[in-house]
């Protein structure tokens, strides 16, 4: 299938010719006509699908039916970081840039003075690409009005959630106009995304691409047993062996991005920490530097997970393993895009052993444990009989949750103990 048999206009036909698209994506199928039908649309996609253009190019096409007059917001992004906020609005910008009728897109996010985003609206805009907390931020300083927009899109609803976005989203969705087309797009669709959109969506076209072989990228995954405090060394190893033009590191906290990019550095190799303590000219600056090859290693927390797109990343390494199942699947995707292979690959210690077992569960995935010569691991993974998988993907050691404890207390006082 080409994209001149989805419906659209010969003007965003001749834009994405001009971009090198070469033929539609499998959300790019199933999203554009129904998105031009006017129904709602509800999609499960995983980043680097394609997704932005599934939504972007219908969005463009109902503005270019729209006559002249005032101009007014006609569609708003909401997106839950700066980094993917920057990312779809290059994207649609540069769609735009190849319109014969030019129209308006502002990208806003916070981290940023808000002064020169204000200027940026004065006379309004026809699409805007926000985060929730900046967006709102903008809607108290009457910078801009969102009570006539005609299309939302909440773009990887999953982590706006889980960035605790909820109530922004609340207040934000009793601003907008009850008369507009919803598309709402996840990766993942545990029970508080899927109440969202159940309330947000009317009838909605469900998309499900994330099944079909043909998208899925040809991502290796290995997994390396070793203990603790050889894992930087075997990094370098790794590094080194595989001759890896650029590789992410994730790590899970500020002080670890800090800590490991100093430890390579010093043993000769050009890293930079990201994470969500830097400014953000020190953000764009680092992945400026990463993507255009400077910098070799990009050693990130799990900021990075969604919303950068780093063309052609052969390698990620989970340094320390994620948080759950889901942020695994997120940060594996950082490589492997675009029909490119990838490589990922997990450190596991001894004491994480159990934890990496309930990633493979909830992928339906056994990797193999490898052993590095020279890194040899010493310590053995002691048996975890309280481990057990939560039901929005996140993963429990010994320590007994705030629930757990609570279902205890109202166990025990209805035994009487």
């Amino acid at each position: 299938m080409s994209f001149s048999t989805l419906g659209l206009a010969p003007s965003l036909l001749n834009a994405i010719t001009e971009i090198g698209y070469l033929q539609p994506t499998a959300i790019q199928r199933e999203a554009i006509p129904a998105i031009l039908r006017g129904e709602d649309v509800l999609g499960a996609a995983q980043t680097g699908s394609g997704k932005t253009a599934a939504f972007a190019l219908p969005m463009l096409q109902t503005l270019l039916a729209k006559r002249g007059g005032p101009r007014q917001l006609h569609g708003l992004i909401l997106v839950p970081t700066r980094e993917l906020a920057a990312q779809v609005g290059e994207s649609v910008r540069q769609l735009v840039s190849m319109l014969p009728t030019t129209y308006k897109v502002q990208v806003v996010f916070g981290g940023v003075s808000i002064n020169p985003q204000m200027l940026a609206l004065r006379g309004g805009t026809d699409i805007l690409v926000a985060t929730p907390g900046r967006l709102l931020d903008l809607i108290d300083h009457n910078a801009v009005r969102i009570e006539q927009t005609s299309m939302l899109v909440l773009d990887e609803a999953d982590r706006l959630l889980d960035l605790g976005f909820s109530e922004e989203l609340n207040r934000i969705l009793a601003l907008l106009p009850a008369q507009r087309q919803n598309l709402f797009f996840s990766a993942t669709f545990p029970p508080a995304v899927q109440k969202l959109a159940d309330s947000l969506l009317r009838t909605p076209t469900r998309i499900e691409v994330l099944a079909e072989s043909s998208d899925q990228p040809a991502i290796t995954q290995r997994a390396i047993s070793v203990d603790v405090p050889r894992r930087t060394m075997l990094l370098k190893h790794l590094i080194q062996q595989h001759k890896w033009r650029g590789v992410m590191v994730f790590v899970a906290s500020r002080y670890a991005s800090d800590h490991v990019a100093d430890k390579l550095r010093r043993n000769g190799i050009h890293a930079e920490s990201f994470h969500g303590e830097l400014s953000q000219g020190a953000r764009t600056q680092t992945l400026t530097d990463f993507r255009s090859g400077y910098l070799q290693v990009l050693v990130a927390t799990d900021v990075a997970a969604r919303g950068i797109d780093i063309a052609r990343l052969p390698a990620v390494v989970n340094y320390d393993l994620p948080r759950s199942a889901v942020d695994y699947t997120h940060r594996i995707g950082r490589t492997g895009r675009a029909g490119e292979s990838g490589m990922a690959i997990s450190f596991v210690s001894a004491d994480a052993e159990q934890h990496f077992r309930l990633i493979e569960k909830r992928q339906n995935q056994r990797v193999p444990r490898e052993v590095i010569a020279g890194f040899e691991p010493t310590e053995t993974a002691q048996p975890v009989s309280a481990v057990t998988d939560i039901v929005n993907g996140g993963i429990k050691g010994k320590r007994k949750s705030k629930k757990d404890k609570l279902r205890e207390a109202a166990a025990n006082e209805g035994t009487g103990e």
